[in-house]
């Protein structure tokens, strides 16, 4: 039977089927020792006492962090106050989403402490709006400006991505009074929020559902190459082929030349500034698995769509000794 996980707690996990049953599952061993890893919102099968998830079945998209599959948008919450807009941090999960081919929408929240609104809404649309970003302005807490967003999350899977403090859970209590996740303020020594939601959890609404999650602030870009990067930005695009160099990671000066280093006028100021940020983290990790003394790519190869093993070339000598010894002797 197929059933959708909406929840997990140490090695349980809770699934609903097409009728609405629920059910609280383990893993079939076959699945753990194929380390087959179960997220939130997968789609799987289920044995036919129910008791046991038996296959995973495939994904539309997920997310190795948070922990969460089958998603059909992603709200990046931030805030305009407690604590302050920080906009590294917003184009960090924007860019993390998009390696991962998540739709996005941004979502900036407590519009009813920031002393000068309209200032702050028309400095984020001189960015974002450019960007194709959905954006909206709210106060979670007063109940401003949500008849838009309820609108636009019709009939969707949802997870709110934020740092801690945001106002995610409040956000979620508005939009469904009946959900009354717990909530708490934000620290008035560090100015930052305390984790309040402590698993994923899929949540029903009227029209819409919800995955929350809970908020992280430390993620880094420790799994992406350099030159994948630059890809992420979509600002980048139009002066990328007026590069000198068809790998440049457009970090340098007037030494060389670089399309997107030369349009910087064009670029927003802080976009540059988070992908220098986000390079050096992607410059790091291509540094240690450099550094690796048995690299994954000495074991397999790709051909297409197809992944082959590749043999060593420990291997590959001793074939070629061996092939050359048969040769000589073929030839006396």
């Amino acid at each position: 039977m197929k059933a959708q996980v909406y929840k997990i707690h140490s090695d349980f996990y809770y699934v609903v089927n097409e009728k609405h049953d629920v059910f609280t599952c383990k893993l079939k061993d076959v699945l753990k020792k194929q380390k087959a890893e179960v997220r939130v919102g997968d789609y799987v099968e289920l044995s036919s006492d129910n008791s046991f998830i038996s296959k995973l079945l495939k994904r539309k998209n997920f997310l190795i962090r948070p922990k969460v599959a089958n998603i059909d948008l992603a709200l990046v919450m931030c805030s305009v106050k407690e604590p302050e807009l920080d906009l590294t941090q917003l184009n960090r999960y924007l860019i993390y989403l998009k390696n991962f081919n998540i739709d996005c929408a941004i979502c900036f929240n407590k519009e009813d402490l920031d002393d000068n609104p309209k200032y702050t809404e028309h400095l984020i649309k001189d960015i974002y709006e450019k960007l194709n970003y959905p954006l909206f302005f709210i106060s979670a807490k007063e109940g401003m400006g949500l008849e838009k967003l309820l609108l636009f999350i019709k009939d969707k899977t949802i997870v709110l991505v934020g740092m801690s403090g945001v106002g995610k859970s409040t956000l979620s209590n508005k939009l469904n009074p009946s959900v009354n996740l717990r909530v708490s303020e934000v620290s008035k020594k560090t100015l930052r929020g305390s984790h309040t939601t402590r698993h994923v959890e899929i949540i029903e609404c009227d029209n819409f559902r919800i995955i929350d999650t809970p908020g992280f602030s430390n993620l880094k870009f420790d799994f992406i190459l350099p030159n994948r990067l630059a890809d992420l930005f979509d600002e980048f695009k139009k002066y990328k082929d007026k590069c000198k160099y068809s790998n440049c990671l457009h970090n340098v000066t007037e030494k060389y030349i670089c399309g997107v280093y030369d349009n910087l006028d064009k670029i927003a100021k802080s976009r540059y500034e988070s992908y220098l940020i986000f390079l050096s983290e992607c410059m790091e990790y291509k540094e240690k698995i450099s550094k690796r003394s048995i690299k994954h790519e000495e074991f397999k190869k790709q051909t297409g769509s197809t992944i082959l093993t590749k043999i060593s070339k420990h291997k590959r000598l001793g074939a070629r000794n061996t092939l050359k010894q048969k040769i000589k002797e073929d030839e006396k």
